[in-house]
């Protein structure tokens, strides 16, 4: 069943959701994603839809003034060494392992016709 009882566990009040969800086409949903549900899941795939929405909507409420938008949830920085050229170990090495070889490359079966 596609029914997780998110309006319930979340405090989205049911008749907002069932406004919310009159809206949305589930059939149209099923069609694009070409997913054939009975007329049973559709119904609790539109009630479970709405409960989403309802909570994406309940979180857009939250007053999010004065705080940088970001794109990770940490402070990240990115840590760049220098472009240097160093020695790298003798291609021989790393060959010895190849199952097959043509000259000094591995040779891979071919995958794309």
């Amino acid at each position: 069943m596609l029914c997780w009882g998110f309006h319930k566990e979340y405090g989205v009040r049911e008749e907002g959701m069932r406004h919310m969800t009159q809206d949305i086409d589930i059939a149209k949903i099923c069609e694009l994603a070409n997913i054939k549900l009975t007329a049973e899941e559709q119904a609790a795939f539109q009630e479970s839809l709405g409960a989403i929405v309802g909570y994406v909507q309940k979180i857009a409420e939250v007053d999010v003034s004065g705080i940088e938008p970001t794109v990770h949830g940490r402070l990240v920085t990115n840590v760049f060494r220098d472009d240097t050229q160093e020695q790298s170990l003798d291609r021989e090495i790393f060959l010895m392992n190849a199952p097959q070889r043509v000259d000094n490359e591995f040779k891979v079966p071919r995958i794309v016709e």
